[in-house]
């Protein structure tokens, strides 16, 4: 995978294969936007999603969106 750009208030965008992913939520992965355990000892927990064929997926980066882990337009919202 490459690097990934992440711009607050834009959703993250890449492509990924097919498989099961965890999109972190604490914010302190090295590997953002994936859970590399960071979180362990907090309340947070990772966003499991499966892509069943490799696709370009938009993530949500504003933790407003209504169909976590993707991004449905809420940052762009007033």
């Amino acid at each position: 995978m490459s690097d990934v750009t992440i711009t607050p208030n834009q959703p993250i965008v890449m492509e990924l294969e097919a498989g099961t992913y965890y999109r972190c939520t604490c914010g302190k992965s090295a590997g953002m936007p994936f859970c590399d355990g960071a979180h362990a000892g907090t309340e947070h927990a990772p966003i499991a999603f499966e892509v069943k064929e490799k696709q370009q997926v938009y993530l949500c980066n504003c933790g407003k969106t209504a169909n976590a882990p993707y991004c449905d337009g809420s940052c762009q919202k007033p």
